[in-house]
């Protein structure tokens, strides 16, 4: 009985939120109160909630530092010189361009939101493409496997959501990932060279005897032009510091992003009101996703307290071979980024991923493993491939070509991806074999 209410409970959310007929953060909270209504668990249904909603804390307050963290270097223009001084490095080699649009969506993908690296990058590279008359949907492709590589890290939308799932911490998640990152972006580059090696055969290099505007435009933006100079070597340093702590694991990745953003905050605007401004400035980005988490917690309490996960994952290993169950975490991430294709991030992180890991569980892996494996393709190496997250059109609107061309480049690209990550994971010991 609990098994069948748990997955009439998972097929009534995906229902919701595929069909747009909800809201995740309403179908979150609405599907749980009614099927543990249903299921007449009314009595302890408030404390399964608040549960849930205790254990994603940390996750919610990480990503609203983190957005807070990364958005105020953005704005005083920590990135600008390396930005401009790459750009001006490229010239007009098609292959030195190309490189560069990798190496720009990798330090503008910090911010951990996908739309806003699509549009600072693909502003900064499009003139420069046109004017050389490279393929955009080169521009497109290189642009979405930096920037889906990138979308790994904490503060990033998909982590948050096996975080909160799995309700698990982002730091077991995300530190065995980094070596695989590592060798998702050199997999990144290296595409990026073979891309850019066809087009400067295709095209030669061409000498270009003016600045571009590309050029021109970001040189007006530097530090000096922000009247930061004199602090942009002190947001360097702490920004290292950061990156390395939150490597060594010193102290809870939220506590991190937390105190690093005060400092910076009060370093870098020393006024009240601009403080404030600041941080309003961010506030859309990360009241959208906390909420987000909080409402997962919700869910995910009613899910796990009542019961139904443990009864679904018993049914399903019930059903899967042995041979199969044992190389479960290789196989969800080699489907990641198909499942990506069909399922939102919301409905396969909060619906298909929790049962995924419990059935792991069933046959003696750990569910964190499950969650890692996820984190290889699913709304990662392959988002920008997805008709389901809104990101994917704001890419090809702004580069200018067609979903169906867009795709069809760019998805052996994407899953070569997604093989390198399961191949570096298996090696380092993030997933098993």
């Amino acid at each position: 009985m609990l098994a069948l209410l748990g997955f009439l409970m998972i097929v009534t959310f995906l229902f919701l939120v595929i069909t747009k007929r909800l809201s995740v953060v309403a179908a979150f909270i609405g599907v749980a109160v009614v099927f543990a209504l249903i299921g007449g668990f009314y009595a302890d249904m408030g404390q399964m909630m608040m549960d849930g909603i205790i254990k994603v804390t940390p996750t919610a307050v990480m990503i609203v530092f983190a957005i807070l963290y990364f958005g105020l270097m953005i704005d005083v223009g920590l990135f600008d010189p390396m930005i401009n001084r790459i750009l001006a490095l490229v010239k007009g080699d098609p292959l030195k361009v190309v490189l560069a649009t990798a190496v720009i969506t990798i330090l503008v993908g910090l911010d951990g939101d996908g739309s806003s690296t699509f549009m600072v990058s693909v502003t900064a590279m499009l003139p420069l493409y046109i004017r050389l008359g490279m393929s955009r949907l080169v521009l497109a492709c290189v642009v979405a496997l930096a920037a889906g590589v990138m979308n790994i890290i904490p503060w990033g939308g998909p982590l948050v959501r096996a975080a909160a799932s799995l309700q698990v911490e982002v730091s077991d998640l995300f530190i065995p990932l980094i070596p695989v990152m590592i060798a998702g972006l050199l997999w990144t580059l290296f595409s990026a060279y073979l891309l850019g090696k066809k087009e400067r055969a295709r095209l030669g290099v061409v000498i270009l005897e003016e600045p571009t505007p590309t050029v021109a435009e970001l040189a007006a933006t530097t530090v000096e032009k922000r009247g930061v100079s004199k602090i942009y070597w002190f947001n360097l340093f702490l920004t290292i510091v950061l990156m390395a702590l939150l490597v060594m694991d010193v102290l809870p990745i939220a506590i991190l992003f937390a105190t690093a953003f005060a400092i910076a905050l009060v370093v870098n605007f020393p006024n009240v009101q601009k403080q404030q401004d600041q941080i309003l400035r961010h506030a859309n980005n990360f009241v959208m996703i906390s909420t987000m988490v909080f409402a997962a917690g919700i869910f995910t309490g009613i899910f796990s307290g009542t019961g139904m996960m443990d009864a679904m994952a018993a049914t399903l290993v019930s059903v899967i071979p042995e041979s199969l169950g044992s190389h479960m975490p290789v196989i969800v991430a080699l489907t990641s980024i198909p499942m990506g294709l069909v399922f939102s991030p919301d409905a396969y992180y909060f619906g298909i991923l929790p049962i995924l890991s419990e059935t792991a569980a069933g046959f003696g892996i750990d569910p964190v493993e499950i969650g890692r494996a996820a984190l290889l393709g699913h709304s990662t190496a392959g988002f920008p491939l997805s008709p389901l997250v809104p990101a994917t059109f704001i890419l090809i609107g702004l580069v200018g070509v067609s979903f169906g061309e867009h795709q069809k480049f760019l998805f052996k690209w994407a899953f070569g991806t997604c093989v390198v990550m399961t191949i570096a994971a298996v090696l380092t010991g993030a997933i098993t074999l």
